[in-house]
This record gives structure tokens, C-alpha cells and sequence, in this order.
């Protein structure tokens, strides 16, 4: 029986950052897919590791992260890189998880990055300003309140797909893993989960995604 459901944060309540990394890619005269190769390339600890483990500031990765484009022949502008983190709401998604909250234990597994003292996350907001028109900041907010367990690696000093990050958000909800079903854009931090005992699916088109939830959850969600 499934007891919980488990949400990446970008790529799945929010778009992902991969089609601005692309833009940046083609505005830039770069390989197109650089930037996620490089997040690819020695992954335990690389830049990003090191970022969302808390181990390095935005300084030192931007400081890394250009050396690894360098290496691979190419000059990127780290801090650029994080600007274009922060993605768009889904908002069938948002309602997803709301109608699961009213049934299930739900909680955020999140690989993110602490920035100016607050949770500036790469799943999650990344602007870097001091102010908010457009009411960002609270939108955010309000979708994180829906979670009863938040599971960051900037705070745990672990990240997905390391199999203890899941473990932790296991601890944490009470649960066993075959009780969980996780959602997740990346095939990667998919597999160790599902190796516990986890049902999972992979989010490529969110209508899909919340389709598949609904015949594993058996009740409706849009």
C-alpha cells in the first residue's frame, strides 16, 4: 500500500532548467549540451556536488565549475550558470500534490544549494535579488508548505542519487520504501530508489506523469 508520495522539486513541480541551459548554450556559441555533460562528468564531486552538499559558496563554484569548462575547452561564466536555475510553476502539478497531501504523507527530495544565508535552491527559487514583484518568493513558500517532510541536501550534506538520501526521507516520514512512490526527472536519481523498493516515475511531460500517479495512487488528481 502506498503510504507516501515524493516529489522532486525542478523538473517536476517546476520546469526544468535544461532548455535555458540550452539557450545559454546556443547564445553563447557552445556545444549544445555542455553544461549538463559537465554536470555529468565525475558527478560524486564535481562543482555541482560540492555546491549541494554545502561543501563550496556560489563563489567557489562558479570558481570549479568554470575550471571544468575549461578543461573541456570551453569558457562558461559559473555565475551565469545559477541564474538560470530558476524554472516555472506547474500548476497541474502544484494541484497534484495538493490532492495527494489530503490522502497521503508527501515530501520534497530536493539536491539544492544554500545562497545569502537562505535557501536559494537549484530545484527551487534561485533569484538573487533583493526584491520580489512578482510574488515569487510566496508562491514558492506556499507550495513547500504542502510538504510534511522537506529533504535538502545543502542541509543533510547528502545528495541524490546517493541511496541515504532516500533513506533519510524514509526515516523521516516513517515509512518503508516500498510505501513510497517517487516522482523524479532524472533517470539517475530514479534508479536507486526504485532498487529500494520505491515505485517511481519518471516526470518527461507532467500530464503523463500526474496520469501515471493517479493509477498508482487510485484516486483522481487533476
Amino acid at each position: 500500500m502506498i503510504r507516501a508520495v515524493l516529489f522532486d522539486f525542478g523538473g517536476v513541480i517546476l520546469s526544468s532548467p535544461f532548455d535555458a541551459f540550452a539557450r545559454y548554450e546556443s547564445e553563447n556559441g557552445l556545444p549544445d549540451g555542455l553544461i549538463r555533460s559537465l554536470n555529468a562528468t565525475n558527478p560524486d564531486d564535481n562543482a555541482w556536488a560540492k555546491l549541494e552538499r554545502s561543501e563550496v559558496d556560489l563563489g567557489g563554484f562558479a570558481e570549479l565549475f568554470e575550471a571544468e569548462a575549461a578543461a573541456a575547452g570551453h569558457r562558461v561564466d559559473g555565475r551565469a550558470i545559477i541564474e538560470l536555475l530558476g524554472g516555472d510553476v506547474r500548476p497541474e502539478m502544484v494541484e497534484a500534490l495538493r490532492r495527494c497531501k489530503e490522502h497521503l504523507l508527501t515530501a520534497m527530495l530536493t539536491n539544492n544549494f544554500v545562497s545569502r544565508g537562505s535557501e536559494d535552491d537549484t530545484d527551487t527559487d534561485t533569484d538573487s535579488t533583493d526584491t520580489d514583484p512578482t510574488g515569487r518568493r510566496a508562491q514558492i513558500a506556499a507550495i513547500v508548505e504542502l510538504f510534511d517532510v522537506v529533504v535538502e541536501s545543502s542541509r543533510i550534506g547528502v545528495r541524490k542519487p546517493d541511496p541515504r538520501f532516500y533513506e533519510i526521507a524514509c526515516e523521516q516520514l516513517e515509512i518503508e520504501p516500498h510505501e513510497a512512490v517517487f516522482l523524479d526527472d532524472l533517470g539517475i536519481n530514479l534508479k536507486p530508489a526504485r532498487a529500494m523498493g520505491m515505485t517511481t516515475i519518471k516526470v518527461v511531460e507532467p500530464g503523463a506523469a500526474i496520469a501515471e500517479l493517479e493509477s498508482v495512487v487510485g484516486f483522481p488528481l487533476a
